[in-house]
């Protein structure tokens, strides 16, 4: 997985690119910790990610909390990707663009 960070005025943008599972959610979830205090929104875009697992799912929930709910949003999901979070119930509870 790759995760290429870019700042714009408030808004932080993780670009992240692979899969997300239990071998990389822990480096996610320290781009969003190193991120999360430089910027007042987090946008996740996984329009390279492929695949996430249930702990790459906990990483985004994890990555929600950090920021607050409203301060998060994730952006272009694919479709396999989008199905996972609406199979789970939390598109219900994530700001997806």
């Amino acid at each position: 997985m790759t995760i290429t960070q870019t700042l714009n005025d408030k808004t932080c943008t993780l670009l992240v690119e692979g899969r997300i599972d239990t071998l990389t959610s822990a480096e996610l979830e320290q781009a969003v910790n190193t991120n999360a205090p430089l910027c007042e929104k987090l946008v996740l875009d996984l329009a390279g990610v492929d695949y996430i697992s249930s702990a790459g799912i906990r990483a985004v929930l994890n990555a929600r909390k950090t920021v607050g709910g409203g301060n998060l949003a994730l952006r272009n999901l694919n479709r396999n990707v989008f199905e996972i979070f609406k199979m789970t119930g939390f598109t219900k509870v994530l700001n997806i663009e």
